[in-house]
């Protein structure tokens, strides 16, 4: 099937950036257009709107990861649900979270200001090869290791993490296993239960298809009750969806874990896309996007000139995500052939001194070679 038709026009770009900004397809742009005309003629928006549509996105996503409903937290990405993981532990005096050396940031933004007050202690993990592995963390969880904060595909070089290991290290000593699956949910199928975590996080605006601004935290559901009860939005309220008494709420939150939604968590314009995107995506099969991405990555490592471009992501495609990073042989010829590849409207990402091909189902073995071409030249 010709899935780039559920898109928009490229304008001649050949778009291999998904694991940046993912383009929304149509169907969510639709989904946009109509709640636009709920800001324009508000007395046609339902009241059911500010639970309903939240509600589809939490069936969706729970659908995605194999996770329950209840487990699934709506955010406005990876950073706002590690914060609520942050904030809702009850920490320990002598806690450690372990982070692997050159994760994403979003991660030392989260830790390092816990450790800079003393609540907890940060160790940084050091990969003992090229790219980071589960032995490198079952090389230092302790006795003090209270949370492995970890990507479950990394940003920078498209590593796919050994989680079930991790988790029962962790396990092993008391400790939490959180997974960032930015780079991975959406685009490779995912089982919470197969994986071990504890917790996940992610952003909606890459392999989800949705906009910016979007995203989740799922939290095992018996870990959920145990934490902290912090600030949280009035929609998570116990009764809440009923406007005409509101203030005969019981001031306490939901259970689950709706108590860490981003607040005014029916984001109309932001949640009707992702709803859409999400339901695309269940209807296309996340198995079909993945074996799609795996098929125009192989013929990109197998095509890969050696006198211009290395692999700068693991050889072994069971060992890395739905994408692969490539460079050339200096740092400063990589630079030059992403600003070559930007010219001639080939678009990827550039990141930390590697270049990111990220395809999708909109993509297709043309717009692989539309990239070989320039980086043979």
């Amino acid at each position: 099937m010709d899935w780039r038709t559920e898109w928009h026009d490229f304008e001649g770009v050949a778009y291999l950036n998904a694991a940046a900004q993912a383009p929304m397809p149509r169907a969510a742009i639709r989904a946009v257009e109509d709640a636009l005309e709920w800001k324009k003629f508000p007395h046609r928006m339902p009241d059911e709107a500010y639970f309903e549509i939240p509600h589809r996105v939490r069936t969706s996503l729970a659908r995605l990861i194999g996770g329950a409903v209840d487990e699934i937290a709506l955010t406005t990405g990876a950073g706002g649900g590690l914060q609520a993981v942050a904030h809702d532990l009850a920490w320990r005096p002598g806690d450690e979270v372990l982070i692997a050396r050159g994760e994403f940031p979003a991660h030392f933004a989260t830790w390092m200001p816990l450790a800079a007050t003393g609540q907890l202690t940060v160790r940084v993990v050091e990969p003992r090869d090229r790219f980071v592995a589960a032995e490198d963390f079952l090389g230092q969880i302790g006795p003090r290791t209270r949370l492995v904060s970890a990507s479950l595909v990394r940003f920078d070089d498209g590593a796919l993490l050994d989680a079930p290991r991790v988790a029962a290290a962790c396990h092993a000593v008391g400790a939490y296993l959180l997974l960032d699956v930015s780079q991975c949910a959406g685009a490779v199928p995912m089982d919470v239960t197969a994986l071990g975590a504890d917790f996940l996080v992610c952003a909606g605006y890459k392999w989800l298809l949705g906009p910016y601004g979007t995203g989740f935290l799922w939290a095992r559901a018996e870990l959920i009750e145990e934490m902290r009860v912090g600030p949280f939005g009035w929609m998570a309220l116990d009764g809440a969806a009923e406007f005409h008494k509101l203030t005969h709420c019981d001031w306490k939150p939901v259970r689950g874990a709706r108590r860490w939604d981003a607040p005014e968590v029916a984001s109309f314009l932001n949640l009707a896309a992702t709803d859409a995107s999400l339901a695309f995506l269940l209807r296309v099969g996340v198995g079909t996007v993945a074996a799609h991405c795996a098929r125009l990555v192989a013929h990109l490592v197998e095509r890969l000139p050696p006198d211009k471009c290395v692999l700068a992501s693991p050889a072994d495609a069971a060992a890395r995500g739905p994408y692969v990073c490539i460079a050339a042989h200096s740092s400063e010829d990589t630079t030059a052939l992403y600003q070559r590849l930007r010219a001639a409207d080939v678009i990827v990402s550039l990141r930390e001194g590697a270049l990111r091909v990220a395809p999708h189902l909109y993509n297709s073995e043309q717009d692989i070679e539309r990239l070989l071409a320039v980086a043979a030249g």
